[in-house]
């Protein structure tokens, strides 16, 4: 039987799980009515993008587990412009608490398009530039990519997971799912 993959664009301030355990933040359950489904991995709450689902646990952990190398796409906003030095950094891995990440894959970018609204939005400082950077990585360690950018001067300050693997956000909006 094929497995049942759901790809969902999830909206900033959701949990990547189906249940709220107290915290009073929506969850998946208020988006997706599907039964035997669960998240290959995870986006934080105050993260935005692609969401990948599927009731097939060996899938799952293909999706979700570094060993498979499977790529991720996010479309980042940092604060300042990050020069070439920044960039390489980021290039050839940076040092983390937790340990060198990989090489990832970036370049700067024009903003997405489209670029949903986001609520809240992202604070706007006239005196403080910023920049979108499209970053590619391998691996998903816990808020890797905001640890990432802080580490080279540039903290996040909005995370779009636009693509895993082959599967791409497409034309969904915020809180929007289809099956893939």
């Amino acid at each position: 039987m094929k497995p049942r993959v759901i790809l969902f664009h999830k909206p900033f301030g959701v949990l990547s799980q189906f249940t709220d355990e107290g915290s009073g933040y929506p969850t998946l359950a208020d988006y997706i009515d599907v039964p035997k489904v669960y998240a290959a991995g995870r986006l934080d709450r105050d993260s935005e993008g692609l969401l990948v689902l599927t009731d097939d646990g060996k899938l799952q952990a293909r999706i979700a587990s570094p060993k498979f190398k499977k790529s991720k796409v996010y479309w980042v906003q940092v604060e300042r412009i990050p020069d070439d030095a920044a960039l390489e950094a980021l290039r050839r891995g940076v040092v983390l608490k937790d340990g060198k990440t990989r090489p990832a894959k970036v370049r700067r970018m024009e903003a997405p398009s489209p670029l949903f609204p986001r609520d809240p939005p992202v604070r706007f400082r006239k005196s403080v530039p910023d920049c979108w950077l499209e970053l590619t990585i391998t691996e998903g360690k816990n808020r890797q990519v905001r640890r990432m950018t802080a580490h080279v001067g540039h903290p996040t300050l909005r995370l779009i997971r636009a693509q895993v693997g082959d599967w791409h956000l497409g034309g969904l909006r915020p809180g929007e799912w289809r099956e893939a």
